[in-house]
């Protein structure tokens, strides 16, 4: 039998009424009550270094959650990470780039109603996630829910309320859930060996997503407070050219200060294409601007302050552009 330690981080799969509205207050043991089966199926450990509404998880708390992962590795056959949904596809992705490698299971998991509601999803969710964690052919980070297991740097939430709150942007889903088990619709190769683990990530990375008529002067904060730059643009990418290029020098000011910026889209599906209009190419004028393509929001951001936490320049470009889980090609 497979042992599995259950990382219990909060949000709404482990929240009660309030009179100020649902706050985590459930334990790790309390949830895990509510799945009595898959003490058949495994044996389930717990730990839960914090019980928050995801809103509030933050870079320190994934990098907590990794050296659990680290920490416990040698000890357990796979991970199961309840977490809240609003930031789950964040600590997906940051996951993804703190434990590279993994021929062991690290699996996030919740629910859009509390394990103790009418009808709730958490149940399902819980034993899926066990389900999938136990099987001999997962491995890596991935989110299981409503059935569908997604790649950890894949996953973004689309819904607020339905139980399908998750979709894999421009990648398949690896698996479905059924009748207890994974049907694999992409079977890769398990790493061999130990993971790597990352200790650090840079938290000096901001998202600054454009609005028609924003001004250039935004960027007399940015050249101050940030080391990364991700400009969320519209359509398939580009920078305005009102202002007389005042975007434009701006950036590359901004990049002359050996900081590192990324290109990326509003738009969910199919990524950016910086060379398709003048606008985009403009870009390539003002010096090193990496585009994201294909890649989530939430693994933009979370590679970049893994990235920058030890590296810039030309080797910066580098790691950003090596695949890390199929999360950019």
């Amino acid at each position: 039998m497979k042992r599995i330690l259950m990382i219990a981080t909060g949000g709404t799969i482990a929240s009660k009424e309030t009179e100020n509205g649902l706050a985590p207050a459930v334990s790790s043991q309390e949830l895990l009550a509510c799945v009595p089966e898959i003490g058949s199926v495994c044996d389930v450990h717990t730990v839960q270094p914090f019980n928050l509404d995801s809103t509030n998880i933050c870079a320190a708390h994934w990098l907590q959650i990794a050296r659990i992962v680290e920490e416990n590795y040698d000890l357990f056959d796979g991970f199961v990470v309840t977490h809240g949904t609003d930031t789950m596809a964040y600590t997906a992705a940051a996951l993804s780039y703190l434990v590279q490698g993994s021929a062991k299971p690290v699996v996030l998991t919740g629910s859009q109603r509390s394990v103790y509601s009418r009808d709730t999803d958490a149940r399902r969710n819980l034993a899926d996630a066990f389900l999938f964690c136990a099987d001999d052919g997962a491995y890596g980070v991935r989110i299981v829910f409503d059935g569908s297991v997604i790649l950890g740097t894949r996953a973004k939430k689309t819904r607020t309320r339905s139980f399908n709150a998750f979709s894999s942007i421009d990648f398949p889903a690896v698996a479905v859930m059924r009748e207890g088990r994974p049907f694999y619709y992409i079977e890769g190769n398990k790493p061999a060996g130990r993971p790597v683990f990352y200790r650090s990530l840079n938290e000096r990375v901001f998202v600054l997503k454009m609005i028609p008529g924003l001004r250039a002067d935004i960027f007399d904060y940015l050249d101050s407070h940030c080391d990364g730059l991700i400009i969320e643009s519209f359509g398939a990418g580009g920078l305005p050219n009102y202002e007389n290029d005042a975007f434009c020098a701006r950036l590359t000011h901004f990049l002359s200060l050996g900081k590192t910026a990324v290109l990326t889209t509003q738009v969910e599906r199919e990524g950016s294409a910086l060379d398709k209009y003048a606008v985009g190419r403009k870009l390539r004028a003002c010096g090193r601007v990496l585009e994201a393509r294909c890649m989530t929001l939430e693994a933009t951001v979370a590679k970049l302050m893994w990235i920058l936490s030890f590296a810039g320049g030309e080797e910066a470009e580098r790691l950003f552009y090596t695949p890390v889980e199929r999360d950019i090609f």
